[in-house]
C-alpha cells in the first residue's frame, strides 16, 4: 500500500507563508499527476493545486498567484508554496497522487493520498 506522508503544516499569521511538502514511502510507484486537496472544518473538501507529468501545474482561482505546486513525480514529491496566507486559507491540506496524466480536481480521480496536514492562520 503506497502511503503518501505530509509535512510543512503549522500556525501562520495572516500575509505569512509555508512550504507543505508530500512524499511517498513506496519507491516502486511512480505518479504522473499530483495534487493538494484543503478541507476546512464544515467545508466540503476542495482542490487547491496540482502538477502533471512533466511540469504542467494547475491551480484553483482562490489560490492563483499566491500558491505554488512543484515537484519531483519520479518519486513522488510534491511541495506547495504558500505566500500570503488567508484566515479563509485554514484547513487540513492532503496530498494525492495519481498514476493517471491529467488534470484532475477530484480526490476520487486520484490513486492514493495522505492522512493530511493542518494549517492555521491566525489574524
Amino acid at each position: 500500500q503506497v502511503q503518501l506522508v505530509e509535512s510543512g503544516g503549522g500556525l501562520v499569521q495572516a500575509g505569512g507563508s509555508l512550504r507543505l511538502s508530500c512524499a511517498s514511502s513506496d519507491g516502486t510507484f511512480s505518479s504522473n499527476t499530483m495534487a493538494w486537496f484543503r478541507q476546512a472544518p464544515g467545508k466540503e473538501r476542495e482542490f487547491v493545486a496540482g502538477i502533471s507529468w512533466p511540469d504542467s501545474a494547475y491551480y484553483a482561482r482562490s489560490v492563483e498567484g499566491r500558491f505554488t505546486i512543484s515537484g519531483d513525480l519520479a518519486k513522488n514529491t510534491v511541495h506547495l508554496q504558500m505566500n500570503s496566507l488567508k484566515p479563509e486559507d485554514a484547513a487540513v491540506y492532503t496530498c494525492a497522487a495519481s498514476r493517471s496524466l491529467g488534470f484532475y480536481y477530484h480526490l476520487a480521480d486520484y490513486d492514493y493520498w495522505g492522512q493530511g496536514t493542518q494549517v492555521t492562520i491566525s489574524s
